[in-house]
């Protein structure tokens, strides 16, 4: 694939601008830097490999050539967007759900930013911003999702079971139609993220809702607890096994099954 062949593909997507690499460090990185020239909004980056992706806290995103999609969208805010900034995260996770609905596949959203497929991890998301002083200038919304077998991590170098999309459906799957997918979906939630039913659809799609989990932190002792759903602002709802609802704020946590 080339940059060519995307523009031609996603000439009925209206993009603010798309940048395209073979390869790249990080599309995040990349999208930052065009957001601080003045990139327009939707501005797209798109990378066939990555060689330093990341999740949260910096850890490593694997993206071999050829076989994941990374991408990271610019968003410039809207005053619904600057009032929920939490709500980017869950955009993403909602516009995967939705195109991975319509393959017939069943995603959940491990809060804050996994997607699941059979409990096993497909997709990730990373918001990065641009502040100028106390002005929230534009949103990176950076998504990978392993698309083809060879982009699913050995089991060695993770921390939570990894699977593919190829293997959920048992057949590849073309990796610009899936990326138009998404974007189709992403636009359609963004014109409703001010509203309540943005998180009452997250809220339905948490993995482990209505379960025992346990949330870790690196500071704190874990909290177990039924996992309840979601806070207006995005936080998640856990009651604890003493019965006091505990909310759980955006941060440096791990979400897994108590059991």
């Amino acid at each position: 694939m080339n940059e060519g062949e995307y523009q031609k593909r996603l000439s009925s997507i209206s993009l603010g601008g798309l940048r395209y690499f073979n390869s790249a460090g990080s599309t995040n990185d990349e999208a930052l830097k065009w957001a601080s020239e003045g990139a327009s909004d939707l501005s797209l980056v798109i990378s066939d490999e990555q060689t330093a992706g990341r999740g949260r806290s910096g850890r490593k995103w694997y993206t071999p050539p050829g076989s994941a999609l990374a991408f990271s969208l610019i968003l410039r805010p809207s005053p619904d967007e600057i009032k929920h900034p939490a709500r980017i995260t869950g955009l993403g996770a909602l516009a995967l759900v939705d195109s991975l609905l319509s393959l017939g596949l069943f995603p959940r959203i491990k809060w804050p930013n996994d997607v699941l497929i059979n409990g096993r991890k497909v997709a990730g998301i990373l918001v990065e911003s641009d502040w100028v002083g106390n002005n929230l200038k534009a949103c990176v919304l950076g998504i990978g999702v392993n698309v083809l077998k060879a982009s699913t991590p050995s089991s060695e170098s993770i921390n939570f079971p990894a699977t593919c999309i190829e293997v959920e459906l048992e057949h590849p799957l073309d990796r610009i139609e899936l990326l138009k997918g998404i974007l189709s979906a992403l636009f359609i939630w963004r014109n409703k993220i001010g509203r309540d039913e943005f998180i009452r659809t997250w809220e339905n799609s948490l993995a482990f809702r209505g379960q025992q989990v346990k949330v870790l932190t690196d500071s704190l002792p874990p909290i177990i607890g039924e996992l309840v759903g979601l806070e207006p602002n995005g936080n998640l709802q856990i009651r604890r096994l003493d019965g006091i609802l505990h909310l759980v704020q955006f941060g440096e946590i791990h979400l897994r099954p108590a059991l």
